[in-house]
C-alpha cells in the first residue's frame, strides 16, 4: 500500500510539515524496495531512522502542542508513547531474528497504521486546533 504526502496534511508548521514528508519518503523507500523483492534489506535502514529521528520529531510537535494549550496533548503524547514501544519491539525482533518476511510484513503494517490513523488523521486535529486558536 503506497501512501503519500499531500497538501491536505499540511500542519501549516514548516518544522513539522517537513518531518511527515521525510517520514512519508522513508516509507516509500520500504514500499518500494518491497515490490522489487528487496525488503529484508531497506527495513533495518528504516528501523534505525524511526528510533532516532521519531524522538526529535514527537518532541516537537509535543512544545506545539504545549505552547497552544492543546487540550488532548495526554492522549496525542500517549499515542507517541505507544509508536516509540512498536518501533522498540520491531528492533528487538530484528536483533533476535534478522530481517525476516514477518518483521517486513510487520513494520510495512505498523508505518501504514500510523501514516493512515495519527498523522492523516489526529495530526491533522492539532493543526486545525491550532489554527483556530491563532497558533502560538
Amino acid at each position: 500500500m503506497n501512501i503519500e504526502w499531500t497538501s491536505d496534511l499540511a500542519t501549516g508548521v514548516a518544522e513539522i510539515d517537513n518531518q511527515h514528508k521525510e517520514i512519508f519518503s522513508r516509507f516509500d523507500r520500504l514500499f518500494t524496495a518491497c515490490s522489487e523483492g528487496k525488503g529484508k534489506e531497506e527495513v533495518l535502514l528504516l528501523l534505525n531512522f524511526l528510533a532516532d529521528y521519531v524522538k526529535e520529531h514527537f518532541a516537537a510537535e509535543e512544545r506545539l502542542q504545549l505552547r497552544n494549550a492543546y487540550p488532548d496533548y495526554p492522549n496525542h503524547k500517549a499515542e507517541h508513547a505507544r509508536f516509540m514501544a512498536d518501533v522498540a519491539k520491531l528492533q528487538a525482533e530484528f536483533k533476535a531474528e534478522g530481517a525476516t518476511l514477518s518483521l517486513v510484513i510487520m513494520t510495512n503494517k505498523t508505518l501504514t497504521s500510523w501514516l493512515t490513523q495519527h498523522i492523516k488523521k489526529r495530526d491533522t486535529e492539532v493543526a486545525a486546533y491550532i489554527r483556530q486558536e491563532g497558533g502560538r
